[in-house]
């Protein structure tokens, strides 16, 4: 009996050493064993390189919105350089007239300008309304509109997304089921494939997604398939978009949410 009452008191003490011992080798060396959290600021400070002196306006929109959420103070005169455009009255001046409300809460176009905008562009005749929705309430059959461009798939689906984000920092209400819209999240994350080339719908889906508030649904290894195909420049180029300035402000969305986590961020919206 004495014997036993020994030998488990030895063991004890054995397995009390082995835990100081491990919990000393941990202190010691605490990262050895634990992977490296990824440093995307390389890639990010390209991205924002390559903008410098962008009078890309539609582009310059999201770099105000990158600028107020994220403080990249190379931006800080992205709303300027945007009315510089706006004042020489290009060929799609209504959209831009429209959508200048991103970043001017008090911006109201005409009533001509907003129809016009309405009708350039993909999608348009669902983000328009609601990126004035607390202004102007959204038009009769909006809520059918919505589902069917869901369904849709593609740019319209995407777009949507948008336009759902808008109409929640405006406050309005659509009649939509719950259900609904997490089935509009989900169908832009599986946009999102598993091929090794990126394409621009997909980076489109993913920065949205953060700015839904929806980032999760983006898979990490796609985060890291948009690293490797950065080029040297800074830029992204795909092979269902020529225009590399879209797929970069997207990419530089995408990245910037990822390397500063939060559980809220500024809205994208100017707030009144």
């Amino acid at each position: 009996m004495k014997l036993s009452k020994r030998r488990a008191i030895f063991l004890a003490f054995c397995i009390t050493a082995l835990c100081i011992l491990l919990a000393a080798a941990l202190l010691l060396h605490p990262s050895s064993d634990l992977p490296a959290q990824p440093d995307y600021s390389p890639s990010i400070a390209k991205a924002i390189k390559f903008f410098e002196g962008s009078r890309e306006p539609y582009a310059l929109l999201f770099l105000d919105v990158i600028y107020r959420r994220f403080g990249i103070v190379e931006f800080a005169d992205a709303l300027q350089r945007y009315d510089q455009v706006l004042s020489e009255r290009p060929v799609n001046a209504p959209t831009l007239s429209a959508l200048r409300r991103i970043a001017d809460h008090d911006n109201l176009p005409t009533s001509s300008d907003l129809f016009t905008a309405k009708m350039q562009g993909e999608g348009n005749y669902l983000t328009i309304p609601a990126l004035y929705c607390d202004q102007l309430g959204l038009p009769a059959g909006y809520e059918a509109m919505f589902e069917e461009a869901v369904y849709s798939g593609g740019y319209l689906l995407t777009h949507v997304l948008l336009a759902w984000i808008w109409i929640q920092e405006n406050g309005c209400e659509v009649a939509l089921p719950d259900a609904f819209i997490e089935f509009m999240y989900l169908s832009n994350a599986a946009l999102i494939d598993f091929d090794p080339l990126v394409y621009d719908i997909e980076l489109e889906a993913a920065a949205f997604l953060y700015l839904a508030g929806q980032g999760a649904l983006v898979n990490d290894t796609f985060v890291e398939r948009v690293i490797t195909a950065q080029n040297a420049d800074g830029s992204w180029n795909t092979p269902d978009n020529p225009d590399r300035w879209h797929a970069t402000v997207l990419g530089l969305l995408l990245l910037l949410h990822v390397e500063f986590p939060a559980d809220s961020y500024p809205p994208m919206l100017v707030p009144a």
